[in-house]
């Protein structure tokens, strides 16, 4: 089925004009003004919207095991929440359970995801293990699209795995052109300040904050840095979340090396006076990195302009209050980290971005789909309006008022962190692949539609 779009403004991270969108099928087959109403079978009016790339979320965290529990959100429920706000791809984390293979985690991530998956969607690895065989498992991950893979500097006897590692990793990515996506904190520091902590009997959420400073998240960034400047290998900081961290990307990039860092909606409209309120509250805004002082939003935000930052992802990884959070009542180490925000990345960084003047339209869209596009392997399949790209079409209705609440999102979770939050501008048609999945407010898309995307190392962001 072809499908026209008239009378809309076409929006790329480089270009805005008046424009129709000729759909076949499910790629984009034509791009201009004037294209007549018979070229298609179908035609949807766009007066007065705004005609964007899906949005692209590169960091979700769906049906993930952690801390004896998992997060709320599966590929189904996650998907179509995402879908709700606008994204149209997103790219979710499978982990490497220690002394096991990649390929065991890898088969166990596409079963997640298959026939539910609402959108389309690329995998992540998490290395936990490189063993005798590790490295020769990752060229094998990236001959099956997996062209990213995340090592974390944090949470010790978990996940966090020494420099050593982290260097062998680095070096084997710069031969087969995948990428490392950093978690960036000094774990071994941080576990010190958490059962000094503990001893003192300091145990509610605001503990969370202050055992794990932006001096922590600073010199991890640094040492991941250095170390991929030695391997010669790009890398990618995942949610970083303060200005002195920011200043170590802003100085690598400063000397031209391709080091790269997202931040997300948490680290630009919340600080850490949210996790002190009444009532074990705080515990819904226990995640990692934690919120930071409102120093640092701005700075953020300045990062965002002037491409210090280059993506906005959310890191979307929810627990439910009632029965998940609540497990570390008496012991913030024992609260599952993560937070909702997978339908409402779009709006707030349009609202907030854009409204405010803060960001162009044309950079909002780089930061929400088309860098995450280029740097992740998926450009220009997906991340821009184009002929030959798929139909991954948002059209924004930029007057459209919203108010944030658990009463009326779609994700699985029984809060949202930003509960009450008033926006302008949030996405009234959503197309996948040439399929409208969203419309007013309904979801018509179906479970198991989304398709797994095999990404393309060396995405195009440093070559």
């Amino acid at each position: 089925m072809s499908t026209l779009i008239r009378n809309g403004t076409v929006v790329n991270a480089d270009s805005m004009v008046p424009a129709d969108i000729l759909i076949e099928g499910e790629k984009i087959k034509d791009v201009r003004q004037g294209i007549p109403a018979n070229a298609a079978d179908r035609v949807i009016d766009a007066s007065g919207l705004l005609l964007l790339p899906g949005g692209i979320d590169a960091h979700t965290h769906l049906d993930m095991p952690f801390g004896g529990t998992t997060s709320s959100d599966d590929f189904e429920t996650g998907t179509r929440a995402a879908a709700f706000g606008g994204t149209t791809t997103l790219v979710d984390f499978a982990i490497q359970a220690r002394g096991t293979r990649m390929r065991d985690a890898l088969d166990t991530w596409w079963k997640k995801a298959d026939g539910r998956a609402c959108i389309d969607y690329g995998l992540h690895m998490i290395v936990t293990d490189l063993g005798n065989a590790g490295l020769e498992d990752m060229d094998g991950m990236v001959r099956e699209g997996v062209a990213s893979f995340k090592l974390f500097m944090a949470y010790p006897n978990v996940l966090m795995v020494d420099d050593a590692t982290i260097f062998r990793a680095l070096s084997q990515t710069a031969k087969n052109g995948a990428l490392i996506c950093m978690h960036a904190e000094n774990g071994g520091v941080i576990d010190v300040m958490v059962q000094r902590a503990l001893a003192e009997g300091k145990t509610a959420p605001i503990y969370h904050a202050l055992t794990r400073p932006t001096t922590a998240e600073a010199e991890a960034v640094h040492r991941a840095i250095a170390m991929a400047e030695v391997a010669g290998a790009p890398v990618y900081i995942v949610h970083l979340s303060s200005e002195a961290a920011l200043n170590e990307v802003r100085e690598a990039r400063d000397r031209g090396l391709p080091a790269f860092a997202e931040t997300c909606p948490q680290y630009l409209l919340l600080s850490v006076e949210e996790l002190e309120r009444p009532n074990f509250e705080g515990a819904k805004y226990v995640f990692t990195p934690p919120l930071r002082d409102k120093e640092n939003l701005p700075k953020l935000w300045d990062g965002l302009k002037h491409d210090h930052l280059q993506v906005v992802s959310t890191d979307h990884c929810p627990f439910c209050f009632a029965d998940q959070k609540v497990l570390g009542k008496d012991d913030f180490t024992k609260i599952p980290n993560g937070g909702p925000g997978i339908e409402n990345r779009l709006q707030l960084i349009y609202h907030h971005g854009v409204n405010q003047g803060k960001l162009t339209l044309n950079r909002f869209v780089e930061l929400v789909s088309t860098t995450p596009a280029r740097i992740f392997g998926m450009y220009p399949r997906k991340g821009v309006l184009a002929p030959g790209s798929d139909a991954d079409i948002v059209l924004w209705d930029p007057q459209a008022d919203y108010i944030i609440s658990a009463k009326t999102h779609h994700m699985r979770v029984d809060y949202s962190i930003f509960e009450g939050f008033r926006v302008k501008g949030n996405a009234r048609t959503v197309i996948s692949r040439g399929e409208v999945i969203v419309d007013g407010g309904q979801f018509l898309g179906k479970p198991g539609r989304g398709q797994y995307l095999k990404r393309a190392a060396r995405g195009g962001a440093w070559t």
